[in-house]
């Protein structure tokens, strides 16, 4: 039964989805092919393999991190910053997609790096999550002891600390992605649970426009609200299999 579900939900969900973007898909490749075949009309000196051949080593670059300004590049998702965010997408198992390693070294120390990785953030994400549930729970059986209410004071506790959780890593974070990366609010909050939830699509990442100018505590601030949304959002998602349960 339990299967049949799955398989039920996982299926009205591509059922919803394709009705909503196989539109919007088809036309984007509808007005690539159109502008595709305007260009070499307008410019008869360029050839059609040629013309595939910038392109794709164009979006090859890009997948490198790369990007053309004008008669230069842009670099820099290799950077420090860039590295260390890199290595706590890997091993939160976020996985943006965006940026992978080129190199067979690279590659290699990324398998041994997340093998030994994945396991030391399971653990942090527990303690940081065991250490939240403990705080909650203090407040809790504090105010207990001082109003009598044990029934109110335990669901009060715990509706402040979902709604503190939904500001601090839900919210609030929208307004600074909108402020540094340009994003709508709509846009930064779905990249916050798309980011917290570990889902990780790549469509949105932050600190990857070359025409911004991102401060240095930019990207280290993003990755402890990482670690801290995910302890806090695994919690509620435990609460709801057991309600589910």
């Amino acid at each position: 039964v339990l299967l049949v579900l799955y398989v039920g939900y996982v299926g009205l969900g591509a059922g919803v989805l394709q009705a909503l973007e196989r539109p919007a898909e088809v036309q984007a490749a509808q007005q690539l092919l159109q502008q595709h075949w305007e260009l070499l009309a307008n410019h008869t000196c360029l050839r059609g393999p040629d013309l595939q051949r910038l392109i794709e080593g164009i979006i090859q670059a890009y997948k490198s991190g790369i990007t053309l300004q004008g008669n230069t590049t842009s670099l820099g998702r290799w950077d420090f910053s860039g590295s260390f965010f890199f290595s706590i997408s890997a091993i939160t198992t976020i996985g943006y997609g965006n940026l992978s390693p080129s190199t067979v070294p690279g590659r290699i120390f990324c398998i041994l790096f997340a093998l030994f990785g994945i396991p030391l953030n399971l653990l942090l994400l527990n303690e940081i999550g065991q250490l939240m549930l403990l705080g909650v729970q203090h407040c809790a059986h504090h105010l207990e002891e001082v109003f009598r209410w044990q029934k109110k004071v335990s669901f009060l506790i715990k509706t402040c600390a979902l709604v503190t959780g939904l500001l601090l890593f839900l919210l609030l974070p929208p307004l600074l992605f909108s402020d540094k990366e340009g994003w709508s609010y709509e846009e930064g909050f779905y990249y916050s649970f798309i980011t917290l939830s570990t889902i990780g699509f790549g469509d949105y990442v932050i600190g990857m426009n070359p025409d911004r100018t991102y401060p240095a505590w930019y990207k280290n601030v993003i990755s402890l609200w990482i670690l801290f949304g995910m302890a806090w959002l695994a919690l509620v998602i435990k609460f709801c299999i057991n309600f589910l349960e």
